[in-house]
């Protein structure tokens, strides 16, 4: 596996890699660190030499975090079930509340992708064309996401959208009474010995459930490590089964369970994706997980999948 990786970034066909950590069997068997131009979201942080104790933006692999949060949550009965109502979860917006047009909507549907609200984030993330960052623009982000207008039958397609783990990020703040990043601190991230983080925050002071969170590579690799574990009591057994369970279709051998995604076939795993390249792998069947770091923001993450195959390659 190393000998691999190394001919591959040798070879240079892996540019903008950042860093790398594969664990086996619940030990850390790899890492590899590049250097770089890097961004904390669109700030630049100019030239950067990546080790091991440096922090990186993991993008939307938050939000795959947030999911973990979420589960935590619910076992403490902090946070509505999966079916619970999703729009009265914010009764501050009594006009949205008594809209008949949205009462079907659940946390479910946050949780799966599949709003059936307006939403578009192929534009660029620099861009308010992009929904994402009309969102972080926007007055208020909760209504921003839930006044969008219903385009087509919730819980059947899924469409990728920030919007629904920024709502999920607001009820596990509120149900907890703490921000976002206060509880992940304590409930998630201080059990698994992670005590350096960051989480990027918006134009409203609050935290950017979606793409905010900034790890090390190890500690990205030590969250893949929880979920391939079984949650070792700190996130409920029963609520990553839930949650690892593919529930919409979004190509074939490509699934969406809960703010994670389900990869069938010869080779199953479940991994969360973002931005640039970022990626944390679970292959149950392997006892591997594998996380990556790159610099390829709102380009192709060419060489994350570089890295990842000289990793997987048997």
């Amino acid at each position: 596996m190393a000998e691999r990786v190394d001919a591959v970034l040798r070879a240079g066909a892996a540019p903008g890699f950042h860093g790398l950590v594969v664990m086996r069997g619940g030990e850390v068997v790899l890492e590899r660190y590049g250097a770089g131009v890097d961004y904390r979201l669109g700030d630049s942080l100019g030239h950067v030499a990546f080790d091991r104790d440096t922090l990186h933006d993991i993008r939307s692999v938050s939000k795959s975090v947030v999911a973990l949060l979420y589960g935590i949550a619910l076992g403490e009965g902090l946070v509505p079930e999966p079916g619970a109502a999703l729009v009265t979860q914010f009764a501050e917006y009594s006009d949205l509340v008594g809209d008949p047009g949205k009462a079907h909507l659940t946390v479910e549907h946050a949780l799966t992708m599949t709003l059936g609200l307006e939403w578009n984030e192929d534009a660029p993330y620099t861009s308010t064309a992009n929904s994402e960052i009309a969102m972080e623009f926007a007055p208020d982000r909760y209504r921003y996401v839930l006044e969008q207008p219903v385009v087509e039958e919730a819980g059947k397609v899924w469409h990728y959208c920030g919007g629904a783990t920024a709502l999920l990020g607001g009820i596990i703040a509120r149900g907890t009474g703490r921000p976002l990043e206060e509880y992940a601190a304590t409930a998630l991230f201080g059990p698994l010995g992670i005590t350096d983080f960051d989480w990027s925050k918006g134009e409203h002071g609050v935290v950017s459930a979606a793409a905010g969170l900034r790890l090390r590579p190890v500690d990205l690799a030590a969250v893949g490590q929880l979920v391939l574990d079984g949650g070792r009591g700190i996130v409920p057994g029963a609520w990553l089964q839930e949650m690892l369970r593919p529930r919409v279709n979004i190509a074939e051998g490509f699934e969406y369970g809960y703010q994670w995604y389900v990869v069938t076939g010869d080779r199953p795993h479940v991994k969360g994706i973002g931005n640039g390249g970022q990626e944390v792998l679970v292959l149950p069947g392997e006892e591997l997980v594998v996380a990556v770091t790159a610099g390829q923001y709102d380009g192709d993450p060419a060489s994350s999948r570089a890295v990842i195959e000289a990793v997987l390659t048997e």
